[in-house]
């Protein structure tokens, strides 16, 4: 079996209209100069717990919450010029697949993009896929932990101790290693 993707584009079919609640939002947190905070989602364990872990991480100044479906889907919509204007993206996924990180990247100048892999600051449910298969209270403490290193992280990060992530790239634990081509029981061999 072939565990190599090389990349590909998607098609995807138009749509009329807009969110009205979206570009409410968007365009509030561009006024007020907010840094979007996209995650990966859905019915994974290490996607839910991006995901949780992202809305606590954007609840902290100068951070917000931004949709990447329609950041991606909606490419005239405010969301979207929101994420591609920013200064900088928090891209919180949930393992190192990089799923949405690795749409965003075609979306957002890589050097904005702060690439976040949540599995690896946690390392655990590696064996586990489904999200109801681990408590709820056990994965809401689970995604507090990853997002105060997160919050921990960016804020050494804007006082200039990781000024090369300043420019882009990847937070990590040790130095918040957080984006890894590896993690623990979950590897991308």
């Amino acid at each position: 079996m072939n565990t190599i993707t090389e990349g590909f584009s998607l098609e995807v079919d138009g749509i009329k209209g807009i969110c009205p609640a979206g570009e409410k939002w968007a365009e509030q947190n561009i006024i007020n100069k907010r840094i979007p905070v996209l995650s990966c989602e859905g019915p994974c364990i290490r996607g839910d717990i991006a995901r949780l872990a992202a809305n606590l991480v954007s609840k902290e100044e100068p951070f917000a919450r931004a949709c990447y479906a329609e950041t991606a889907l909606v490419p005239y919509s405010a969301m979207a010029r929101w994420v591609k204007e920013s200064g900088q993206v928090i891209m919180i996924d949930g393992c190192f697949l990089k799923c949405i990180g690795r749409i965003l990247n075609h979306l957002v100048e890589t050097e904005k993009i702060i690439h976040i892999d949540a599995l690896a600051l946690y390392k655990k449910y590696t064996d586990i896929f489904y999200m109801e298969d681990v408590s709820e209270v056990e994965r809401n403490e689970t995604a507090r932990q990853v997002a105060d290193q997160i919050l921990s992280a960016l804020k050494d990060m804007s006082a200039g101790i990781n000024s090369d992530l300043a420019k882009g790239g990847s937070l990590n634990a040790n130095e918040m290693e957080m984006e890894r081509s590896q993690s623990n029981g979950c590897g991308g061999d």
